[in-house]
């Protein structure tokens, strides 16, 4: 990302580039309140402080591989998930299923980064053969949580 824009107006927008990058169009205020700044988002909600001591989750930490290691394989720095293994010595499904987690639901993977997805939802249940379709895996987490 090159550059940092904040609107105070407009719709969220997505563009596209000649050269296949994204540029996220959200507009926010930064407001002071308190002596701190908040974040407001386009539908009025605040958004939520993160606590600076946080730790990074073993989901969290899942997410992270899995976009890194598609981008390599996107950007042509590997020619396949194997090559991907080989080179961070673990094992090709590990890989695999890692990469599987950048296909996820974009409110599952919102609940993965704030962290409030319940305890009981582990890495085996979303990504190991996750469901294309988007409807299916909230299906699919639904069914984790109810005994």
């Amino acid at each position: 990302m090159s550059k940092l824009r904040i609107h105070k107006a407009g719709e969220p927008d997505i563009l596209q580039t000649s050269d296949g990058k994204l540029t996220l169009s959200v507009p926010i205020q930064i407001k002071r309140c308190s002596g701190r700044k908040l974040v407001t988002l386009p539908n009025g909600k605040i958004a939520k402080d993160q606590p600076w001591g946080a730790s990074t989750t073993p989901l969290q930490l899942a997410l992270a591989r899995g976009h890194r290691w598609l981008a390599m394989l996107e950007a042509g720095e590997v020619k396949s998930l194997k090559e991907i293994a080989a080179r961070e010595g673990v094992d090709n499904s590990y890989v695999s299923r890692m990469v599987n987690l950048t296909m996820l639901a974009p409110d599952i993977v919102a609940a993965i980064l704030d962290d409030t997805l319940p305890d009981n939802i582990l890495l085996f249940d979303l990504a190991v053969d996750p469901p294309a379709l988007w409807e299916e895996q909230r299906e699919r987490v639904k069914r984790v949580l109810t005994p």
